[in-house]
């Protein structure tokens, strides 16, 4: 995996190139992300570094939790996130890296996040079925209905992965190549092309594509 910060989803807006077209962006907010664990070939077998980022109350973290934070020398954080293959050059527990330490104006990203939930939903939308068709030839309030699950005595049974109604969203996923548009170091905000999944507030993995 290629390095990476974590992020929060502020929200969306649109800006102007230089050409003048209008496109959509997503504004993520990169608090500065400490280096809490490195992890190294000799001791762990392979190479990462864990960031944390976000500031969090102490009595809502746990007494292991607390040592943790307090070995890298700085306060508990919410979000806690290991990028494989990636450590910085003379990194050491307790430093900080922020934007322009990983990412630059033009760069492609991958971002992972939580979809929102959408609860239990039907098969129209949830998996984009037509339903039955129209309301004639004797078809009554099946108009969103799945049609057939399966056969008759043979063999008998509903087969595994058949689409159904059930709970959607609140799932992790992954938007890729998408271009960061603008950075204001000065606020701890980037701008990336297109959307990214989640409600605004919640936390988001920015992996860089090089």
């Amino acid at each position: 995996m290629s390095s990476g910060l974590i992020g929060k989803k502020i929200g969306m807006t649109n800006v102007f190139d230089d050409n003048g077209k209008n496109y959509a962006v997503t504004v993520i907010e990169v608090d500065p992300n400490v280096i809490t664990e490195i992890k190294t070939n000799e001791e762990n077998g392979y190479e990462a570094v864990q960031l944390s980022a976000f500031d969090k109350k102490e009595k809502t973290t746990s007494k292991p939790l607390k040592g943790h934070f307090e070995k890298a020398g700085t306060t508990p954080k919410k979000y806690i996130k290991e990028f494989r293959d990636f450590v910085p050059e003379d990194a050491e527990l307790g430093d900080e890296l922020n934007i322009e330490d990983v990412f630059s104006i033009g760069d492609n990203v991958d971002v992972v996040g939580i979809s929102k939930g959408k609860g239990f939903t039907g098969v129209v939308k949830r998996h984009n079925f037509s339903g039955v068709g129209e309301a004639t030839h004797g078809q009554h309030d099946r108009q969103r209905h799945p049609g057939s699950i399966g056969q008759a005595s043979d063999p008998a049974r509903v087969f595994p992965g058949i689409k159904m109604a059930g709970r959607s969203g609140n799932e992790r996923n992954k938007i890729k190549n998408l271009t960061i548009a603008k950075i204001f170091s000065e606020s701890n905000l980037m701008m990336v092309t297109g959307s990214i999944p989640g409600p605004n507030g919640r936390f988001v993995e920015i992996y860089n594509r090089q």
